[in-house]
């Protein structure tokens, strides 16, 4: 037996066997008339809200030219538009254009490295660039970029736009915009600029900010530069403890080491700690973190899974959960989270090897036939909900044991998250940017089961959903803008000091709302509707039951 892990955050199965004959994630956008007449959908084949997002055009610039040359003839036409990228990882709907008329731009193509400039430590690339490109290409050189996200199928304008991060409280932080050093973005302009505007954007710029984290409301961002570092080793050790003093550890560990983050399986009372440092380049070792979440697996076994868990939901089954739950974990920490000291065989602890070997996990990209990546909707695979929120270091204690009082009264609520490997919890540093992090704070991960049927309950959900509710309204936390349900954007914009600042960049940049839509108007507060009161709303995250 193997197990699987989902992707950018934190997500685990139990598999039987490993496949090398497998079948590459589906295209996002789909079109019954070569580029016209067009649905697009996400990785997992739904958004939050389970509606259909159409559009009646995609178009596929290869060039900068070709990509200011649509956003001109979309903008002297009056036309909506929504940037896409080549996986739509994001479970909201951000890449939805209002209506049926509007226009899809992808950026497949725009996938070019442009410069590396070795002395300076800085890359130019466009932004359909995705990190596993960055990562490859910038070892190459003999450099790196220290803290990304951990699953590597993102493309850097789709991570750009959402703040997606690493774990760290080091340096600038784990948010990889804050990284950039400059940035083009391609937005509408006015006849006398030809319908189109082409702004370079410097580190520093009064615009920079709006830009670093922009959802896509202000254009297409078009190419960045961002500044590395020299290529170094890095050293990892899992320890689990008892969660006993979890809340007492969480404000100091992200301090002591560098990439730290922690796995917590509340209903185990157990947290893993990964002690993740870098260490010198003499030091031996070619360790590697290729995660067996993210390795391709067999069509009828990502079905067969889902299949007895659905059943385990029927049931109300808690106690086959939660057995299910300690076999899968014990299998991760036998076999170290996917870590190998080689390329292929795990030895023991610490796994030391160059930054770029386990800074992000990979192969279920390069699938073919048979197989897929654990969430490929195209099988009938995981299917599941994602709850991330980030919480102030200064609070984060009350939290846990807010959540571990909840443990004390239901000790099995939580075996369904841990059937999904646990909360993943990591390290987000304040950022300057208009919409990302302000202060210092943990990440929770929460991934959970999700029914194919919106009005179905899920076992333990009073549970999932107390928990939710806490971290938002009684602890004020920011939500992941790639993730979570309707209710955690509900009034969200009000949670960022420097919102105004950044709407004032929107009207500005897309004066006629063009890169806009109903739901990123009602996520920045320029709409009401966020929650959606219906006959099981709650069930679904659309409301506050």
């Amino acid at each position: 037996m193997v197990l699987l892990r989902s992707k950018t955050t934190s997500f685990f199965l139990l598999i039987f066997v490993a496949c090398y004959s497998c079948s590459p994630p589906e295209e996002p956008i789909k079109c019954s008339s070569e580029n016209t007449n067009c649905t697009i959908t996400n990785s997992y084949g739904a958004f939050q809200d389970r509606s259909t997002c159409r559009a009646a055009e995609v178009a596929y610039p290869t060039t900068e030219q070709e990509l200011i040359s649509i956003v001109a003839e979309a903008t002297k036409n009056r036309r909506k538009m929504k940037v896409a990228t080549r996986f739509s990882h994001s479970i909201p709907k951000l890449v939805c254009p209002d209506g049926q008329e509007g226009l899809l731009i992808s950026t497949k193509y725009l996938n070019h490295m442009l410069k590396i400039d070795v002395e300076a430590m800085t890359m130019t690339i466009e932004s359909g660039v995705t990190l596993r490109q960055l990562i490859n290409e910038a070892a190459k050189a003999g450099l790196a970029l220290p803290y990304t996200p951990y699953w590597w199928g993102l493309t850097i304008g789709g991570l750009l736009s959402t703040g997606a991060h690493g774990s760290t409280l080091w340096a600038n932080g784990s948010s990889v915009h804050d990284y950039f050093l400059e940035l083009q973005i391609v937005s509408p302009g006015g006849a006398e600029d030809g319908h189109v505007k082409v702004r370079t954007l410097k580190d520093g710029d009064k615009d920079f900010n709006a830009a670093e984290v922009s959802l896509g409301v202000l254009g297409v961002i078009s190419q960045f530069t961002l500044k590395l570092k020299p290529l170094f080793k890095r050293s990892i050790t899992y320890l689990t403890k008892n969660d006993s003093d979890l809340g007492d550890q969480v404000a100091t560990f992200g301090h002591q080491h560098e990439f730290a983050d922690i796995i917590w399986y509340p209903s185990q009372r157990k947290a893993v700690y990964r002690i993740y440092d870098r260490v010198s380049t003499n030091t031996s070792g070619n360790g590697l973190y290729n995660s067996n979440s993210f390795r391709p697996i067999p069509s009828l076994e990502l079905s067969s899974i889902r299949t007895l868990e659905e059943l385990l939901e029927h049931l109300s089954y808690a106690n086959g959960k939660c057995a299910s739950a300690k076999t899968i974990t014990s299998k991760l920490l036998n076999t170290a989270y996917g870590l190998s000291n080689n390329d292929n065989d795990f030895t023991g602890y610490p796994v030391i090897g160059y930054h770029n070997r386990p800074q992000a996990s990979r192969t279920c990209l390069d699938s073919h036939h048979n197989s897929a990546c654990a969430w490929d909707h195209k099988v009938n695979g995981a299917f599941f909900h994602q709850t991330t929120f980030s919480i102030s270091l200064f609070v984060a204690k009350s939290f846990i044991k807010d959540v571990q009082k909840l443990i004390e009264m239901e000790p099995k609520a939580m075996c369904g998250v841990e059937m999904y490997n646990g909360i993943l919890m990591r390290y987000v540093k304040a950022s300057s940017a208009y919409l990302s992090k302000q202060e210092d704070a943990i990440d929770f991960d929460i991934t959970y089961y999700r029914s194919k049927n919106p009005t179905t309950p899920r076992l333990y959900e009073d549970i999932l959903e107390e928990v939710e509710q806490l971290a938002l309204f009684k602890y004020g936390a920011l939500p992941h803008w790639g993730k979570n349900r309707n209710l955690a954007f509900d009034g969200v914009i009000n949670k960022y000091k420097n919102a105004r600042e950044f709407l004032k960049v929107k009207e500005v940049y897309d004066p006629f709302g063009l890169f806009s839509s109903a739901w990123t108007n009602q996520i920045l507060g320029l709409k009401n509707g966020i929650t959606i009161a219906k006959e099981g709303c709650a069930l679904e995250g659309l409301c506050i039951c």
